[in-house]
């Protein structure tokens, strides 16, 4: 019978003596991306590629890497571009590594919610959180895979399991309903797209994806029935993909630019940069739950400041007063998975 992920990466830890204290120098940062022959972890790695923050590229899949990294090394860019295949290769893999970037995992299909993946992919974040906290406990953890309302706190609990307190450095990347936000209100109000910026707070999924349009700059008004047509498009945003794909996947394209503006936010970070950024992490932000969405600051040793959610209007209160009950339940069903 085949190990586990996990044990793989014990045994290759031991046998090749991997130092696992250290991250990469910040002046040659090291991203690791898991789930990279996938549908989103193709695209997502040609933009990490262009990224001229990012030194080394590391691909890691159950198969195909060996060919999506030979396309990518073809590119002309500084960045290096290394593929490992299957469980016993993770260690190596994510070794060094400054950021971890995991799109890995089954997408979803007309009729499901991301909640419906839970069976299938948190067993995945648990195997590959596991291997990482043993061969890169330092590195800063970008999870992309679904439901991120529940992989966060299954990220968190993994790392605790190993003795390592990894929660300013676990991020659940919400950076899709950003740029969802700003697209549809930019072409909503014939706005610069590239300028309007609106936070998105809550969680990942559903009710729980709270767009603070209160708060968009510059400045835009918005009308009551706007923003009653607006919130719930935003929050079923991705439904709209699926339901457009007809069974052949997910919001791909789109996820793999915000998982790459992500992944640069964490490489600028690590580099020195202090980032503001939207992400789910664990947070006191919100009474009732320990992870929320919302502005943080995050700097070389990860989330630096929790920035909070700021003045809402009534609506917006009345948003997040729905979207607690919710995110405690799929918090809960995410720890229960790991401590039984």
């Amino acid at each position: 019978m085949a190990l586990p992920a996990s044990a793989k990466c014990v045994s290759f830890l031991i046998n090749t003596g991997v130092r696992t204290a250290a991250r990469q120098s910040s002046s040659q940062p090291k991203v690791a991306l898991l789930g990279a022959s996938g549908g989103i972890g193709q695209p997502l790695g040609l933009l990490l590629k262009q990224d001229p923050n990012i030194a080394n590229l590391a691909l890691y899949d159950l198969v195909g890497t060996p060919g999506v990294a030979a396309d990518l090394s073809h590119i002309d860019s500084n960045c290096r571009v290394k593929a490992y295949t299957g469980a016993k290769e993770l260690a190596a893999c994510v070794e060094g590594a400054d950021v971890v970037v995991i799109p890995a995992g089954v997408p979803r299909k007309p009729g499901m919610t991301r909640d419906d993946l839970f069976n299938t992919n948190a067993g995945i974040v648990r195997d590959l959180v596991e291997c990482i906290a043993k061969a890169a406990p330092k590195a800063f953890i970008a999870i992309i895979t679904n439901p991120v309302n529940s992989t966060v706190p299954i990220a968190v609990e993994v790392m605790k399991n190993n003795g390592v307190d990894a929660k300013k450095r676990i991020f659940g990347v919400t950076t899709l309903d950003v740029v969802r936000a700003q697209a549809f209100v930019s072409e909503l109000k014939s706005t610069d797209a590239a300028k309007t910026v609106i936070p998105v707070i809550g969680g990942h999924a559903g009710i729980t994806i709270i767009p603070v349009l209160s708060q968009i700059q510059p400045s835009v008004k918005f009308s009551e029935d706007e923003i009653k047509k607006l919130t719930p498009r935003i929050q079923d945003a991705g439904t709209e993909v699926v339901n457009a794909k007809a069974g052949a996947g997910s919001a791909t394209l789109s996820m793999a630019l915000a998982g790459a503006r992500f992944a640069n936010y964490l490489v600028r970070a690590v580099k020195g940069e202090k980032i503001e950024a939207c992400s789910y992490v664990a947070s006191d932000a919100v009474k009732g739950v320990e992870y929320f969405s919302t502005k943080v600051q995050i700097g070389q040793s990860g989330v630096e400041k929790i920035l909070g959610v700021g003045s809402l209007s009534p609506y917006e209160k009345a948003c997040v007063e729905a979207a607690v009950p919710q995110l405690q339940k799929e918090i809960a069903k995410g720890i229960k998975f790991i401590k039984g």
